[in-house]
């Protein structure tokens, strides 16, 4: 990989590269940076682990302007007196007594071809000083973060990126593995997982592939996200499928689940809402006012570069117990029924087989799983796209995924895409998980109507999902 690196302080953005002219943006400056390299490329996953990784943490700051200092004169130094790996990923950290806001730096990182991303924290964080990260693509020198709770991250930029066309496999998995490492736990991959990679992409999620990973290049840990409002209305909304194409959906599940081969005994079946507004909507704002309603979800945000915002509020479990029995999890809208359960991986590859295993989950696809997607395959008529894949993120010590609903994407108009599934058993009454997706999809909806209006709904038949 060719050297290449930024810095991030909770005050300013400040680029390594000596050719690279720092863009001012308000009170931030924003850095000229080129894309990085695909780590799944042919042949990547067979390869052994890059010949550095580290994290280097420099003396901590009081205020954002002394980060800033520090970071510029450590990237110097490594641009000055270049390491001998040819490969490999450095970390550099200033620790920050001023906490920043998450969303008012990514606001600041406009540069289209630039992927951003956010994944919040699985539990509530308490006053600790923030981290300044900056992330290159080789040096030299060691050194072992430790951290003793889950941090909010955003991220900026790719030091590497991970994408393909073809079903995640345990080769991709080896090929994002070998960049990070136990001794730099914070060194991270973060994306998505398509829900049927093996199902042809349509042009929204084209820019995701069959799956999408990125080790941001600037990833500033422990931020806050202040409220937020959106003002805008919406216009015009419709659905795919129709209500009409639901009940037909709905009813030929219901013969399988009832008929004498028993073939089906559960089916997950989801709609998309195209809601088109006044104004164009930021998915780091929508973001913002998502966290205010999921005190007990995960947001997440992963935009690509220059590609649409797949942007949640997913359900995720806050610590995880051998407790087999079932519990009741209640969220301001919906409630389900939750487990949690533990387990000692024999290896590293387990981590692996374990997503595989899980995904797709009952939850999102039903029962067989095979049946059941293959009938989600022949029914629905739209691309879930990520919606109700694996989200989340691998390291080197721990890996953390959620399922992707709750979800929207988000594209640089006026349109928004919103996502939600109803599980289909014996005895389900279509209406009835018609009214329940119109429920699930209420907390995007209430956001994006800000102001009373009279919306136009309309029912595509088998529209494509352009956005």
């Amino acid at each position: 990989m060719a050297p290449s690196s930024s810095l991030y302080s909770s005050g300013r953005l400040l680029p390594s590269r000596t050719a690279s002219t720092p863009k001012l943006v308000g009170r931030w400056l924003r850095p000229t940076c080129s894309l990085a390299m695909n780590g799944c490329a042919a042949g990547a996953g067979d390869r052994g682990v890059v010949s550095l990784q580290e994290t280097r943490v420099l003396p901590a700051a009081s205020a954002p302007q002394e980060a800033v200092g520090q970071l510029r004169a450590a990237v110097a130094a490594l641009n000055a007196e270049p390491p001998a790996s040819s490969c490999g990923i450095i970390r550099i950290e200033v620790p920050i007594r001023q906490r920043g806001d998450a969303i008012e730096w990514l606001h600041a990182q406009r540069q289209s071809s630039l992927p951003r991303c956010f994944f919040s924290a699985r539990a509530p964080l308490s006053d600790t000083p923030a981290i300044a990260a900056a992330v290159t693509n080789n040096g030299n020198g060691c050194h072992k973060e430790q951290w003793e709770q889950p941090v909010s991250v955003a991220g900026v930029g790719s030091a590497v990126f991970f994408r393909g066309t073809d079903p995640f496999s345990l080769r991709d998995w080896r090929a994002i593995k070998r960049f990070l490492s136990r001794d730099c736990p914070l060194i991270r991959a973060y994306g998505a997982i398509r829900f049927d990679a093996t199902s042809d992409a349509s042009v929204e999620w084209e820019d995701y592939g069959a799956f999408y990973f990125v080790v941001p290049q600037i990833s500033p840990s422990s931020v806050k996200v202040n409220r937020s409002t959106i003002q805008t209305a919406i216009i015009n909304l419709n659905h795919v499928p129709t209500k009409a194409s639901w009940d037909l959906a709905v009813t030929k599940a219901l013969q399988m689940i009832k008929g004498r081969q028993k073939d089906l005994v559960k089916v997950v079946l989801a709609r998309c809402s195209r809601y088109i507004t006044d104004t164009c909507i930021d998915p780091l704002e929508l973001l913002a006012c998502l966290k205010v309603e999921g005190q007990n979800a995960y947001q997440f945000c992963i935009q690509p570069p220059d590609a649409p915002a797949f942007v949640g509020n997913s359900m995720i479990c806050d610590e995880v117990v051998v407790n087999p029995s079932k519990a009741l999890r209640k969220l301001p809208r919906v409630q389900h029924l939750s487990a949690q359960l533990a387990a000692r991986l024999r290896n590293e590859n387990d981590e692996f087989d374990i997503l595989n295993a899980l995904h797709p989950s009952p939850a999102v696809c039903g029962l067989p799983t095979e049946e059941a997607r293959q009938f989600i395959r022949d029914y629905e008529i739209f691309d879930r796209g990520m919606y109700a894949g694996p989200v989340g993120w691998f390291g080197g010590a721990e890996s953390e995924f959620a399922v992707g609903i709750r979800s929207a994407l988000l594209g640089k108009g006026h349109s928004t895409l919103v996502y939600a599934g109803a599980g289909i058993v014996e005895g389900t009454n279509p209406s009835f998980e018609w009214d329940e997706l119109d429920l699930k999809a209420s907390q995007f909806a209430k956001l994006l109507q800000y102001q009373e209006q009279h919306i136009c709904y309309q029912e595509a038949r088998n529209m494509g999902t352009l956005i």
